[in-house]
C-alpha cells in the first residue's frame, strides 16, 4: 500500500521536504498531495533529482504527485497527514559555518513576504542534515527572535539540536525588546565576530 502525505495548506518548502524525508526512510512508492502548482513543480523537480519517476493527477484544484520507482506500482494508497514517528529521523550534523541575520526580513519588496521568507529559511535549515554552527542576529534581525513567533519556533528547534543562537544584547537594548527575546543568548560584537571570524563560511541574509 502506498503511502499518501497530506501537505495541503502547507507552505513551500514543507511539501518537498515530507518527500524527502520520506525518500530517506526507504519508501520507494508514495504519493504527496498539495493544492498549488508551485509545489507540484518543486515535487517534479526533487522526484528527478532523486531518480524517481513522476506523474501527476488534479482533481478540483487538488494535486496528487506520484513518487515510485516503479509507477504500476500505484494503486493502494494510506493517507498520512506528516505527523507519524515511522518516519526516521534525518541525521543531522552541526557544520562549520554560520548565518548572519541582520534584517527581520529577506529581500527587499513586500515585508509580509520578507517575514514569510525568513521564517521558511530557518525552517528549511532544521530541516537540513547539515546545520549551522551559528545563527548571529544584530541590528534589525534581532526582531526574528523576539517579534516572529514561529521564527523563533524553528530558531528553538535548531538550538535544541546544538546550533548555537546569538542576538546582539546592544540591538535588543536599542529596539526595547530585551524582554521579548524567546530563543537564543544575548551576546556582543566581539563574540559574534569570533564567531564569524572562525567560521568556513558566513551566509548573510
Amino acid at each position: 500500500m502506498n503511502k499518501v502525505l497530506d501537505a495541503k495548506g502547507k507552505e513551500c518548502p514543507m511539501p518537498v521536504i515530507m518527500a524527502k524525508k520520506e525518500i530517506d526512510s526507504g519508501n520507494n512508492s508514495f504519493v504527496v498531495e498539495v493544492d498549488n502548482d508551485i509545489a507540484v513543480q518543486n515535487l517534479k523537480k526533487l522526484a528527478n533529482n532523486q531518480g524517481f519517476a513522476v506523474s501527476v493527477e488534479e482533481e478540483n484544484s487538488l494535486f496528487k504527485v506520484y513518487f515510485s520507482k516503479d509507477l504500476d506500482k500505484l494503486s493502494e494508497v494510506e493517507v498520512f497527514n506528516g505527523t507519524s514517528d515511522k518516519l526516521e529521523e534525518n541525521k543531522t550534523e552541526i557544520g562549520n559555518w554560520s548565518v548572519f541575520i541582520g534584517k527581520e526580513i529577506i529581500g527587499a519588496g513586500n515585508e509580509e513576504l520578507g517575514k514569510s521568507l525568513i521564517k521558511m529559511y530557518l525552517y528549511t535549515i532544521s530541516e537540513s542534515d547539515n546545520l549551522p554552527k551559528s545563527i548571529l542576529f544584530m541590528n534589525d534581525g534581532v526582531k526574528v527572535p523576539t517579534l516572529n513567533h514561529q521564527a523563533a519556533e524553528h530558531l528553538r528547534d535548531l538550538e535544541t539540536k546544538g546550533v548555537e543562537i546569538l542576538v546582539c544584547g546592544a540591538c535588543l537594548n536599542f529596539y526595547g525588546l530585551e524582554e521579548k527575546l524567546k530563543v537564543g543568548k544575548v551576546s556582543n560584537m566581539y563574540y559574534i565576530t569570533n564567531c564569524m571570524k572562525e567560521a568556513s563560511k558566513v551566509i548573510t541574509l
